[in-house]
């Protein structure tokens, strides 16, 4: 495909009692190539004077592919006047490449007040369709642009709460009058691009379980179908982004403009929770100074600093107090930190000490995150990982949605250290479980008793380690601070990890 595809425009002018303004909305469907990317819309009204309209992530098309759109409304006054008739292009800038779809190199024009227009030869287009549920409602506005060359007589919202066991019809009407609900008013002319447009509500109790597609017939029972490119079309779950990272204790080079970055980064792709790992301080005779603080540093650095719970171990690099912290956008309670090591010598570097706090997560509940640096297999991870195992079964009750075991456990995957946790049936790693389907199922859920071999070119250390009954599921799993992903930060790649209620 197209690595970005313009998929319609929308361009209405709304007259109010007291103003008259214009609407420009730009909709289109991109390949996802990485995290880090950039789309705009380089357009210009009647005047010429070209502008650049930044556009925002609407929702994932499976998992290589994303809807982007862009909005943008103006008032018509005596010293601006509206910009009318427009003409554009959507511009898609990714990993030091620019992608472009320009109309073959035409520019896409939109009349003033023309309304949608449906872009690539399509028939029918769900439009202005809703990427998250809004609080507290039982009914969705569902409408849908069919290309008039078609002559739909029927166009019909197929839908189901139950993954499909049962399936509900919903016929939509003929809309006479173009209705923009945003702006509650009227706009004129809905149809100069041969565009038809249908629409209907859907009332239920759990519509955030719902799953539609969209069909539309014409007079000689041609059917032709909006099924999202084969996913469906539903509301986003609530998701929790968490990533783990070890930060190198004061080790890098540029280390304050890491810092920098590693916040930049956070608020780019909106981490809920952050486990740091060796985030250090000044010992300062053992006392710390919390302002040379390493996850404070960043925290500080946030659009709007996070709830942080960290606490140190032993003395790092003869310098600085080693520790382990939790940044979490959302409320932490039950903070708690101990010692899983044999020894708690402040002086010894395998005294080993975890944070764990409850995070009360919007929509999904609590969840207990622990923050963990074990120690090496032959320096006494079997005991550290048991304590660690034990503490965390003893946290969990029936009002908790997941224990998530985070950090650096100095494990290499496929090993014996990792064999200990496989062994434990309890817990499961949540990397593994997104990006090797058949190696994860083939360790934890079928015991293959020649395991270790299906991860013998797999060198992590670094794990999201979820109890095997947690009410979530990881959806996605990204290596970052690499080379190609936003630059090296430490000796470790960050994990960042998406997960969903089941």
């Amino acid at each position: 495909m197209n690595k970005i595809k313009l998929l319609y425009v929308e361009n209405v002018i709304i007259r109010q009692t007291a103003e008259v303004q214009q609407k420009l909305t730009f909709f289109m469907q991109v390949e996802n190539i990485s995290y880090t990317k950039q789309i705009d819309i380089i357009w210009a009204g009647e005047d010429d004077i070209w502008h650049t309209l930044p556009a925002q992530h609407h929702s994932m098309l499976g998992h290589d592919k994303e809807y982007w759109s862009a909005s943008i409304a103006f008032t018509l006054t005596e010293e601006d006047p509206l910009p009318g008739n427009i003409k554009f292009s959507v511009r898609y800038r990714v990993l030091d490449k620019t992608y472009l779809d320009n109309n073959q190199k035409n520019n896409y024009f939109s009349a003033a007040d023309s309304g949608i227009r449906l872009t690539n030869d399509q028939l029918i287009q769900n439009i202005g369709f809703s990427n998250k549920l809004p609080e507290n409602t039982q009914t969705q506005f569902i409408s849908a642009a069919v290309n008039r060359s078609f002559q739909a007589t029927k166009v019909i919202i197929h839908w189901t709460t139950d993954n499909w066991k049962t399936i509900t019809k919903t016929y939509c009407h003929f809309r006479k009058n173009y209705w923009d609900k945003s702006l509650s008013s009227n706009a004129r002319n809905p149809n100069q691009y041969g565009v038809q447009l249908w629409a209907a509500n859907i009332t239920h109790s759990n519509l955030s379980k719902l799953h539609y597609v969209i069909s539309c017939e014409n007079k000689q029972q041609k059917i032709v179908w909006d099924n999202n490119s084969g996913h469906n079309y539903s509301f986003e779950q609530a998701q929790l982004k968490v990533l783990i990272l070890n930060l190198h204790c004061y080790q890098e080079e540029n280390q304050d403009n890491k810092f920098t970055k590693i916040a930049k980064v956070i608020n780019e792709l909106e981490i809920d929770i952050i486990c740091l790992q060796e985030a250090a301080e000044y010992w300062r005779d053992g006392q710390g100074d919390w302002e040379s603080n390493a996850a404070k540093i960043i925290n500080d650095r946030l659009t709007k600093p996070f709830y942080i719970h960290y606490d140190w171990s032993h003395l790092g690099f003869d310098k600085y107090r080693e520790g382990v912290a939790i940044l979490s956008r959302y409320p932490l309670s039950h903070h708690e930190s101990r010692y899983v090591s044999d020894s708690h010598d402040k002086y010894n570097i395998h005294s080993r000490k975890v944070v764990k706090a409850r995070v009360d997560v919007p929509n999904i509940g609590f969840i207990n995150v622990f923050s963990a640096h074990l120690s090496w297999i032959e320096d006494g991870f079997r005991e550290q990982f048991q304590r660690l195992r034990g503490w965390a079964d003893n946290n969990k009750n029936d009002d908790i949605k997941a224990t998530l075991l985070c950090g650096d456990f100095n494990i290499t995957a496929g090993t014996e250290g990792y064999g200990l946790v496989v062994d434990s049936y309890e817990y499961e790693d949540q990397f593994l479980a997104v990006n090797q389907h058949g190696i994860f199922d083939r360790i934890f859920r079928v015991h293959d008793a020649h395991w270790k071999d299906l991860l013998a070119d797999d060198y992590r250390i670094d794990y999201i380690f979820m109890s095997k009954n947690s009410k979530l599921k990881a959806t996605s799993a990204k290596v970052i601070f690499t080379d190609q992903e936003y630059g090296r930060v430490s000796d470790h790649f960050g994990y960042l990890m998406t997960f969903e209620s089941l």
